[in-house]
């Protein structure tokens, strides 16, 4: 029984041994092998299966060829003196043709070009401001590619494409950044809303105005109508009525213009009118002030006109005392004589 464990034991370590240092090997797809033979490279295997001379040569090592991505934060300073960090993600690849050198020359790629990456970067962005470093960022990925792309070449790497993914200032610059955008945005409107109300305020001004010439077009077209029907209704009174006066059919005018404001003024039943003693007698009395007033006029007209041909002031010949005084003085030059 003992003899049947050995065997056992014998068969499963020659597996092993067999594995390992068995004759054929795979090699998967977008991948490659190193063979080194008691410590020295001797070829790379393609993908697919391969040979390999049992205890004599070794698979050093497997190479991806697949595009990868290395993601580096950057943190660096502006010209105008503002921390910020800058995220830079590079997108590379081992040369097929290079693959010796991708294995043998760099012992940890990521390391190496996360170095150059940040030496580009610190060496760019201190030359730009903060505005500027959002506006030229691509210019910067394109930096970052050039230079590694020269640099990695000789290690076997090709730089596919280098990004800027993301730069992120420090938080209370960022805070001021909204905050100066923010009050600029209010400048703009609060322009915009004066702008808005100088005119509205100006169209409205137009349109009062028109509105006022019309209405004073309006009046002066309903005084011309009153007044070319008041001398038609003066003219068919006379005709009609016989003996009446000019007078006469003004009274009867105003006597029915009184009435109809009455009428009106009683059909509202909010009406803070106070009236004041408009007994029908009272027209009789408004018609001759109205009269009287007319008559005065007229004598001050003549009054002016007469002084100003003697050449006293204006003033004086208006001013009812010293039409007084010039009528007391030609009644005494009369009594004299």
């Amino acid at each position: 029984m003992e003899y049947l464990i050995g065997i056992g034991v014998l068969v499963f370590l020659g597996l092993i041994v067999m594995m390992i240092f068995g004759p054929f090997f795979t090699v998967q797809q977008q991948t490659a092998a190193i063979i080194q033979s008691f410590g020295k490279f001797v070829r790379v295997a393609q993908p697919g299966l391969n040979f390999k001379v049992p205890f004599v040569e070794l698979v050093a090592g497997r190479i991806n060829l697949r595009v990868q991505q290395l993601d580096v934060r950057v943190e660096t300073k502006t010209e105008d003196n503002v921390f910020v960090h800058v995220v830079v993600s590079v997108q590379y690849a081992v040369l097929p043709d290079k693959v010796y050198d991708a294995f043998y020359k760099l012992s940890d790629p990521h390391t190496q070009m996360a170095a150059f990456i940040f030496d580009v970067v610190r060496a760019r962005v201190p030359r730009l401001k903060l505005d500027d470093v959002f506006e030229k960022k691509d210019e910067i990925a394109d930096v970052v590619k050039n230079e590694l792309s020269h640099v990695m070449y000789d290690f076997g790497y090709g730089i596919v494409k280098a990004l800027v993914t993301d730069i992120e200032p420090d938080r209370k610059v960022k805070e001021a950044m909204n905050e100066i955008n923010a009050a600029q945005r209010l400048r703009i409107a609060a322009t915009e809303k004066g702008e808005a109300d100088r005119i509205l305020k100006v169209k409205a001004a137009e349109a009062e105005a028109q509105s006022k010439a019309l209405q004073g077009k309006g009046i002066a077209d309903q005084r011309r109508a009153i007044v070319e029907g008041l001398r038609e209704s003066v003219d068919e009174f006379q005709k009609s009525v016989p003996g009446t006066s000019a007078q006469d059919v003004m009274n009867l005018v105003l006597m029915t213009q009184y009435f109809d404001t009455l009428k009106e003024i009683g059909a509202s039943s909010r009406s803070n009118t106070i009236l004041i003693p408009h007994t029908p007698g009272n027209l009789g009395e408004l018609s001759n002030q109205m009269r009287d007033a007319m008559v005065s006029a007229g004598l001050v007209t003549a009054d002016v006109q007469a002084g100003a041909r003697n050449g006293e002031p204006i003033e004086a010949v208006s001013h009812p005392s010293a039409r007084r005084h010039r009528h007391d003085q030609d009644h005494d030059h009369d009594h004299e004589s």
